[in-house]
């Protein structure tokens, strides 16, 4: 005799467990239109910021200070504008990005790092005026602006250049260098700031209890 069970039973017609299939939530963890929004916001911080280090550089210049103490504060003061600049970038990335946890937070943040300074170094290549290029853009257009017969003379672009011993090519080796150096410190120092700003920003998701 077939036994079956009565309908008014909790299991009555219940599908077997192994035939209920987990749901599995996706979504992508790379939010480009935050990374977007935060790299505009850090680019144009960087511009602000380097437009004021270089009117204080050029008015400290203007006012008889050191060559060298100018060039050593416009060199600190472009390591901080970057640090702050990536910082807020990375804050506003993740501040409009949804609830999301520390490691989403900083994989963002590292792709909001990396293609800023892609971008800022393709606008330079490429000759247009971008992070650090209106500094130069700004300072170009002072010197001309000051420049007159008899005053300070530029030298000739188009001039043969100078003969250079070992010494003096030694020294332009070396600056060669500290530049390099100077620039791997401070994109490092640039990732930290931009992985700091991410965790600062990012939500928490919610529990539901």
């Amino acid at each position: 005799m077939a036994y079956a069970e009565r309908p008014d039973t909790p299991y009555y017609n219940a599908p077997p467990a192994a035939a209920v299939a987990p749901v599995v939530e996706y979504h992508d963890r790379v939010r480009w239109g935050p990374i977007f929004a935060g790299i505009v916001v850090s680019i144009a911080t960087q511009l602000v910021l380097s437009a004021l280090g270089a009117s204080i550089g050029l008015t400290a210049g203007a006012s008889g200070t050191n060559a060298g103490t100018v060039g050593i504060g416009v060199g600190i003061w472009a390591i901080v504008s970057l640090l702050i600049s990536l910082f807020l970038g990375s804050w506003i990335m993740a501040s409009t990005c949804g609830p999301m946890n520390k490691k989403t937070a900083m994989l963002n943040g590292t792709i909001l790092w990396a293609t800023t300074l892609a971008v800022s170094a393709w606008l330079l290549a490429s000759g247009v005026s971008g992070t650090f290029g209106v500094v130069a853009s700004n300072a170009g257009s002072v010197v001309d602006q000051i420049q007159e017969p008899g005053g300070l003379s530029l030298p000739n672009p188009g001039a043969a250049a100078p003969d250079v011993n070992n010494q003096e090519a030694q020294q332009y080796a070396a600056n060669a260098a500290k530049a390099g150096w100077s620039f791997l410190f401070g994109a490092l120092l640039g990732l930290v700031a931009s992985l700091i700003g991410s965790t600062v920003g990012a939500r928490k998701p919610r529990v539901h209890s």
